[in-house]
């Protein structure tokens, strides 16, 4: 017994029309038919009323109707053939979308019943009492209810000129209508080659129709290509990704960053360096291609940023306590080490003592990924984060735990904090340290901000809890503050302050004795002095 592959011609015509997974394939058919027949303009009427559709080009026509209803056979020359691979399925959707089929070219024309010709039925070829230019196919019952809404996107990169109830559409993507470059893959429009405003996001044209593009861009943000349809194939039926999409994008990605290679080769030919890197360095960094800045002697100021307020962390993208300089440390002053370049991590728990060293010595911030390897600022960037870190109270004067609602770190009194990272100290005396559940706190430190270097005040649900660091900031400033408090009268006011006796009028103008004992509660007895005199302040 033997077997072979065989075809059911009533199957196949029957079951294809659900190959088709978008209504409007039928449009881009008929407008690939008239490009492929040497159109230069096509005019598109439209009645969604009426459910009428007729596609007019002024190409080269018909010369035999027969080769409509030829399934898997497509009539085009072997040029066409060889460069664009046609299926020879396109006409066919009509067939399926449409109740009646009307095709004229020439003095000929066609009257299709399109139930009848999946039949299989004989259509009659008849003259036509006018002899039609090109080629016009109308196409009755036919359900395309917001074609106009859609057609300026479905032609927005088609090479032929295209009217839609008499308005001429902007095809705006089209090659005619762009900057392009040649490539190995096809024409290439790159955005952002004058402003140096690169960006990754891609149309991807076949044949005039979109086959890729961005989840979500701006329209007016975006590269353009047009490939070349010897090398690209588009999945039948509906032609709208290409075979072997995965395999295909990383093709077309490394064709634009080569692209973007001779763009900027250029671009540094043509300008002094100081604006080569002001305009490009975007570009080139988000293309890779930053070993074009390691013959230059100048650097792009978002390398750097400078330490301006106290480091805390934070999980926003703010980042307050960092500032992009206002213009890059020049060369010699790097090399000379005028300028301190430095590398960290964004403060954490274990980095704090770090930072403040940094801050203290007016070290600046690099971003030693934005530089190739082989740069000569990359053997100038000292990496802080690996450096071992020492930190000691000077003069220690209290020692208490701190229990906050967060946040629970051991509170070291002090007159100072030595920092010692490599062969750098500082002792910082103006704002409180972190370092391995200790803070350290020397005077110039009032406001409870260190709690803000123990922790994010980030739950696990990375939900920030506002009132938890705003009661461990306020409970830390307390205590700093009862500590270092060391004359009676000014200890009271203090805590009299923050209970802000003045909102009971019960208490207004009243003169009280205090006597505090020792210990927590009571620990304290009050006495009301009728027509007494103030005591403190």
């Amino acid at each position: 017994m033997q077997i072979q592959v065989r075809i059911n011609e009533d199957g196949a015509l029957r079951n294809q029309r659900h190959a088709f997974t978008n209504r409007f394939t039928l449009v881009s058919e008929l407008l690939q038919n008239a490009r492929r027949a040497g159109a230069a303009r096509i005019e598109i009427f439209h009645d969604a009323e009426a459910q009428r559709l007729c596609v007019h080009d002024d190409g080269r026509g018909i010369d035999d109707f027969q080769k409509l209803l030829s399934f898997h056979e497509s009539g085009w020359d072997g040029g066409v053939v060889a460069q664009e691979h046609p299926f020879g399925v396109g006409f066919f959707k009509c067939l399926y979308a449409a109740s009646r089929c009307i095709v004229a070219s020439g003095g000929r024309r066609v009257d299709i019943d399109t139930a009848a010709a999946l039949n299989k039925a004989l259509v009659e070829v008849e003259p036509c009492a006018e002899s039609v230019a090109g080629t016009r196919v109308e196409l009755l019952g036919v359900d395309l209810p917001d074609l106009a809404q859609r057609i300026e996107s479905l032609c927005s990169g088609f090479p032929v000129c295209v009217v839609f109830n008499g308005k001429v559409l902007l095809r705006r993507f089209a090659e005619a209508n762009l900057a392009t470059m040649p490539s190995t893959i096809g024409t290439v429009h790159l955005h952002g080659t004058r402003d140096g405003k690169a960006t990754h996001d891609t149309m991807v044209f076949l044949q005039g129709f979109c086959v890729m593009r961005p989840t979500y861009c701006p329209d007016d943000k975006v590269n353009i290509v047009h490939l070349d349809p010897g090398q690209f194939m588009a999945r039948l039926p509906d032609r709208d990704q290409l075979i072997d999409e995965d395999v295909q994008k990383k093709r077309i990605d490394a064709e634009l960053k080569a692209c973007w290679r001779r763009t900027l080769e250029i671009a540094k030919t043509r300008l002094p360096a100081e604006r080569f890197v002001e305009i490009y360095y975007g570009a080139l960094r988000a293309w890779g291609h930053h070993d074009l800045l390691n013959d230059l002697d100048v650097l792009p100021t978002e390398l750097f940023d400078a330490i301006v307020g106290y480091p805390i962390q934070d999980d926003s993208v703010t980042r307050e306590y960092v500032e992009e300089v206002a213009a890059a440390p020049t060369r010699q002053a790097i090399e000379t080490g005028e300028i301190s370049l430095v590398s960290l991590d964004w403060q954490n728990e274990d980095n704090a003592a770090r930072w403040m060293l940094a801050r203290a010595k007016g070290f600046l911030l690099f971003d030693w990924l934005g530089i190739h390897a082989s740069h000569w600022a990359a053997t100038r960037v000292r990496h802080l984060d690996v450096e071992p870190v020492r930190v000691e109270a000077i003069t220690v004067q209290l020692r208490v735990e701190f229990e906050g609602r967060w946040v629970w770190p051991t509170v070291i009194l002090c007159e100072a904090v030595r920092i010692r990272v490599g062969n750098d100290d500082v002792e910082i005396t103006d704002a409180g340290v972190y370092h391995d559940g200790v803070l350290y706190i020397p005077p110039g430190e009032t406001s409870g901000e260190p709690v803000r270097q123990a922790s994010s005040f980030v739950d696990e649900n990375e939900q920030f809890l506002q009132g938890d660091l705003d009661a461990d900031r306020d409970a830390l400033a307390d205590l700093v503050r009862r500590l270092r408090c060391t004359d009676a009268v000014q200890t009271l006011d203090a805590l009299l302050c923050e209970l802000r006796l003045g909102k009971y009028p019960l208490l207004h103008g009243k003169t009280f004795e205090v006597t505090v004992g020792t210990g927590g509660m009571p620990g304290h007895t009050v006495t009301l002095i009728e027509g007494g005199g103030h005591a403190g302040s």
